[in-house]
């Protein structure tokens, strides 16, 4: 069997049988194309950021119109608390009122109770009176018959009048009323004997210092609260 060959031997030479003019102007068409590409795309990304700032713009506004309308909310709820301030001035000087008025209160109630239960079995008594000290008086108190002049005045004094089975029995109710809380220097001014009837019994009379433990200060307000 025969083999064909086929050698190449060079390339062959290519003609251009068109006018100059005619390749310039497809030259001039394919850069106007391309620039007219190059302008859709540049229109095309100049319409995406007008589109994508407008968005953006328009949640600003929306967030711009929510802050003005929770503004206008807060507002209006700071007027309806705008007495708040006013009210908590009042309640304060009310508060000092009340302190200034009762911080001295004493409940007596508590003490008489006391006293039912508390006053020895040989020992009733017929009075008692209570003297407050008044708060302008920057001296002692007004001494008393028979008292000693170390005896404090304290916030006032209660005195007793009172009888007794014996001398003994005073010196318990004396006793009683120093272990009672809020009184203080207990001390009789009079302890002497006479008859009820056939029987003999001693008559005194006592006195008993109100000091600052006797206060309830319940109208008095505590620190820090």
């Amino acid at each position: 069997m025969s083999t064909l060959t086929a050698t190449r031997t060079g390339t062959l030479p290519r003609v251009n049988l068109l006018p100059p003019e005619i390749e310039q102007e497809r030259r001039f068409r394919r850069v106007q194309l391309g620039l007219g590409a190059g302008v859709l795309a540049s229109l095309g990304v100049v319409a995406f950021l007008f589109l994508a700032a407008s968005g953006q713009v328009a949640d600003a506004e929306g967030d711009l119109s929510d802050s003005k309308a929770q503004t206008s909310r807060l507002e209006s709820q700071a007027a309806e608390y705008s007495q708040v301030p006013l009210v908590y001035s009042q309640v304060e000087a009310a508060q000092a009122q009340l302190e200034l008025a009762m911080g001295k209160e004493i409940r007596w109630s508590f003490y008489l109770n006391d006293l039912s239960l508390k006053t020895p079995g040989k020992v009733w008594l017929t009075t008692m009176t209570a003297t407050a000290n008044e708060a302008a008086v920057a001296g002692p108190a007004p001494a008393v018959a028979g008292a000693t002049s170390y005896i404090e005045p304290g916030l006032g004094t209660v005195s007793f009048d009172g009888k007794a089975i014996r001398h003994n029995d005073v010196a318990n109710w004396l006793d009683s009323l120093a272990k009672q809380k809020g009184y203080s220097q207990p001390y009789f001014t009079d302890s002497t004997k006479e008859l009820i009837g056939d029987t003999e019994v001693v008559k005194f009379t006592s006195q008993v210092t109100i000091n600052e433990d006797a206060l309830s200060k319940r109208y008095v307000q505590k620190a820090g609260s």
